[in-house]
């Protein structure tokens, strides 16, 4: 797969900086957070998660010399037109955190019955072996639900206290973090990504 076993992941939420070191740590590979090397956010200028997974990869590549996993993700709830989407992280505007992208969403959701309070997350990761790697791995999970009338659980991280996955009978916030990393969005991915790795060194 690869001898280099230094990555650095281009991400400063701490919930998903752990949830990939857990999810990759069979491998050898010593994930290294971005801002552990001084590096700075890459802009998200993309329009689709795939065009921001690349940025943040490209960009954490560039600086750091060294191979970089990014992954980019979000919720799409239908009754909102996909949003928050690509905004989930910020959707509540400057300094936003869970809570206020929570109470935000809630407050948009006020009154609208269960049958159209379909969601799903989406993640989608990118690995370049450098900055100027023209084929980066690419790949994506879907972790279909809906958004429930009250937040429940302390597990997970952004909107997972009121995403009931559909394959679930509770909260994504309920679910022990083993059972969440197997049938997630970004575990999804990640298996995906273990299958490509087994067929391109870095």
């Amino acid at each position: 797969m690869t001898d280099i076993k230094d990555w650095v992941l281009a991400s400063a939420n701490k919930g998903k900086i752990r949830e990939l070191q857990d999810m990759l740590g069979g491998l050898g590979i010593n994930i290294i957070p971005q801002q552990d090397l001084g590096i700075e956010d890459a802009e998200e200028t993309g329009l689709t998660f795939v065009e921001n997974a690349i940025l943040k990869a490209r960009h954490a590549a560039e600086k750091s010399g060294l191979p970089a996993i990014a992954d980019d993700s979000g919720l799409e709830v239908d009754y909102l037109k996909g949003a928050p989407g690509i905004y989930s992280a910020r959707f509540s505007g400057k300094g936003a955190t869970d809570q206020s992208n929570l109470d935000k969403l809630m407050s948009e959701m006020q009154g609208v019955p269960a049958n159209r309070r379909y969601a799903r997350y989406q993640t989608v990761i990118a690995i370049m072996a450098h900055a100027t790697d023209p084929t980066p791995i690419i790949c994506q999970g879907t972790w279909e639900g809906e958004i429930t009338f009250e937040e429940k659980g302390t597990e997970g991280f952004g909107y997972d206290p009121v995403f009931k996955p559909a394959d679930t009978d509770c909260h994504a916030a309920e679910l022990e973090k083993s059972v969440k990393n197997t049938i997630s969005h970004r575990g999804k991915a990640i298996n995906q990504l273990l299958e490509k790795l087994k067929h391109k060194t870095l």
